[in-house]
């Protein structure tokens, strides 16, 4: 993809802001189709897909975990780490009006609302990792010592297969 043709979000606005290195990777976009059908459509693992999950504690205080695409999210013991009872996604409406983006094409930079971000502790450890773009079938592929230069996550161990 030309650098003229990459989509104009949030997200591509403040990682240009950012001064962040990054490269283009448009796909066709499935429903419900998750990490598994972009990193088959770019041709890459699925482990270097990192998903952006909005979650809240039962404060209702919301939060972004960063997750490898073949992984899950623990919610207990994320919950055990913030010190609070519960931790559970939110609804897609309230993901979508925290983010500014709409489920499918959520990105952890340029949201709406700024709040805390929790990061698998071994995405550190890719040589290069993928996140969405801020739209449905772009990902922007970098790495991951710039996205933590910027987020500065919360590095935890939350990941299950």
């Amino acid at each position: 993809m030309a650098r003229d043709k990459t989509p104009v979000t949030a997200a591509v606005r403040q990682l240009r802001a950012e001064k962040i290195s990054f490269t283009d990777h448009p796909y066709v976009y499935e429903e419900k189709g998750g990490t598994a059908a972009s990193s088959r459509e770019l041709g890459i693992v699925e482990h270097a897909v990192i998903k952006t999950l909005v979650m809240e504690d039962d404060n209702r205080k919301p939060l972004l975990v960063l997750m490898h695409g073949d992984m899950q999210v623990s919610t207990k013991e994320l919950a055990r780490i913030r010190g609070v009872k519960q931790v559970t996604p939110c609804s897609l409406d309230t993901a979508q009006k925290l983010t500014g983006y709409l489920f499918g094409g959520t990105s952890p930079f340029g949201t709406r609302q700024t709040m805390p971000v929790y990061m698998e502790e071994s995405i550190g450890g890719l040589e290069k990792l993928y996140i969405n773009g801020g739209k449905r079938g772009y990902l922007v592929g970098m790495a991951p010592a710039e996205l933590v230069r910027v987020l500065k996550p919360h590095m935890v161990t939350v990941g299950i297969r």
